[in-house]
């Protein structure tokens, strides 16, 4: 009878350990990384944006997945769009998930990057490329929110992001993701917290074209 006893009893405590709200499971983590990391991929432009506003330029976008056995990294390249041959901007970015609702998405230079202007068209190209020949921007990863499914909203850390780039100390950068736009305002600051670089009136509105 004892024996039958503890039998039942230990059941009981497992049925209430796994049932306890308390008690979290790892598997049970919302999962939108995939979601995410779809809606950042393709290529944009600023084009609707400029001819609204002269103040801003028709910038070129294009962010396409590399190093797929790696995980979720991504080709940035960024060009005035008359001028894609000569970008001013090409990044790595790996896009990883923190908790259940905050994605990070690191930064890194890349060594020599001239060899691989427009190498977004064959991203297998990037096979050739190794980790010992990009470096990551300290502080300069952007932490994304989930807000509402297809939407997500982030920026880098305050003052986290050191940057001398026309003499600035450090930049920041405020992003919104969705279905079929990208939102960056990308801007610097100087010692004295002064506005140096970026625009001034808001972000980049860069439209998806594909």
């Amino acid at each position: 009878m004892t024996r039958y006893f503890l039998v039942f009893l230990l059941a009981i405590i497992c049925y209430s350990c796994k049932n306890d709200p308390s008690k979290t499971n790892e598997d049970s983590k919302p999962n939108h990384l995939p979601e995410l990391f779809a809606m950042m991929q393709g290529s944009f432009n600023s084009e609707v944006q400029a001819q609204v506003d002269t103040t801003y330029l028709n910038i070129s976008l294009h962010m396409y997945p590399i190093w797929k056995d790696k995980g979720n990294f991504l080709y940035v390249e960024q060009a005035l769009n008359t001028k894609q041959d000569k970008p001013y901007r090409q990044r790595i970015y790996e896009v990883t998930q923190l908790n259940d609702s905050i994605y990070s998405s690191a930064i890194y230079t890349i060594e020599n990057d001239s060899l691989w202007i427009g190498k977004w068209k064959t991203p297998e190209a990037f096979d050739s490329l190794t980790m010992d020949m990009v470096s990551k921007k300290e502080g300069c990863d952007v932490l994304l929110q989930r807000i509402e499914p297809n939407f997500y909203k982030g920026e880098t850390g305050e003052k986290t992001c050191e940057s001398t780039l026309y003499g600035a100390s450090y930049a920041t950068s405020e992003v919104e993701i969705m279905e079929d736009k990208i939102i960056s305002w990308d801007r610097g600051f100087d010692n004295n917290d002064k506005h140096i670089l970026g625009a001034e009136k808001g972000g980049y509105i860069f439209d998806k074209l594909d």
